[in-house]
């Protein structure tokens, strides 16, 4: 293979921050590597999306204990991709949360993301022996919309639209607007769509934009802490999202095949976003997706250890 495999040769550690976004809310950045949000409420603790494995996990803890004693007591899956949920263990919470959608995902393709996703990621995937054995269940659904109340702060869980997913789920905390999006927004950051809708992202995008954030904490990337950030955060994600969708729909109307789509995508994308954290890791899965999106396959299909690389070497090989 021309290029190594997904982000196999990516190795080199990231500089954590832990930044305040209130006097209830905190994000975990690590240089485009997966974020978590920290909600702390007047009685309890809530965590956002885990990190990769437990012993991961240890770190973000380390930074709750350094600001608050109280319990963990929620942690919310954002989606039900490995390298957001295999952590969760390490926070023994009373419930784990996701949507519906998400549940159904795990049991339809958790196994095989699991495997596909460590395969991918060595460095995200760090004491993986730590992760317990099976799968990480919610243990509380919801459909739509539900509201948690920690004390007198509300954390309200959203489900907005279908994207990254079609089980994404946002935390949003309306008394001081305040948003964690999961990976339904990047920042300088490649966005991850090998299990995405194109077409329903941007309008999804736009109903999180009519929330007015005044801050955002998106899946990678830094912290928004300002309007005007969270602005070019939403804006830049629905730009990726829109020109890579273009340009896979008019190499499909020009009948071109999938990999002579890919090659024609990769260029077009690479002036403009191949600065982006994990750009190459992430273009041969986001055109094979929406090239079955633009032709044949409305849903996504299961990624598997074996699919994956088949896929990059008929793509990059």
């Amino acid at each position: 293979m021309s290029k190594k495999f997904a982000s196999q040769a990516d190795l080199d550690e990231k500089q954590v921050s832990f930044v305040k976004l209130s006097e209830n809310a905190y994000a975990y950045t690590a240089e485009g590597d997966p974020n978590t949000g920290v909600i702390i409420g007047d009685d309890a603790v809530m965590v956002i999306d885990t990190q990769a494995t437990p012993a991961m996990a240890q770190d973000v803890i380390r930074r709750i204990r350094e600001v608050t004693d109280k319990p963990i007591k929620y942690v919310v899956l954002s989606h039900y991709h490995a390298v957001r949920v295999l952590g969760a263990s390490a926070y023994a919470p009373q419930q784990i949360i996701a949507s519906r959608d998400t549940y159904d995902l795990i049991v339809e393709r958790g196994e095989q993301d699991k495997a596909s996703e460590i395969g991918r990621f060595p460095r995200l995937f760090r004491d993986v022996e730590t992760v317990p054995a099976g799968l990480t269940w919610p243990t509380l659904t919801f459909t739509g919309s539900m509201s948690l109340w920690l004390g007198s702060l509300e954390v309200q869980l959203l489900q907005l639209g279908r994207g990254h997913t079609k089980g994404d789920t946002v935390a949003w905390l309306p008394q001081q607007k305040i948003l964690f999006s999961g990976d339904l927004v990047e920042f300088d950051a490649t966005p991850y769509a090998g299990d995405a809708y194109f077409t329903d992202w941007p309008q999804t995008l736009e109903r999180m934009a009519a929330l007015q954030p005044a801050a955002l904490v998106p899946g990678r990337g830094a912290a928004l802490t300002t309007p005007e950030r969270v602005a070019q955060g939403l804006a830049g994600t629905r730009a990726f999202i829109a020109d890579l969708h273009a340009a896979v729909t008019a190499g499909v109307a020009a009948g071109k095949d999938l990999n002579a789509v890919y090659k024609d995508t990769y260029a077009v994308m690479k002036q403009r976003y191949g600065h982006w954290v994990i750009f190459d890791h992430c273009m041969p899965f986001d055109v094979t997706r929406c090239f079955d999106e633009v032709t044949a396959h409305r849903d996504p299909r299961i990624w598997t250890a074996e699919r994956d690389q088949a896929m990059w070497k008929t793509l990059e090989g």
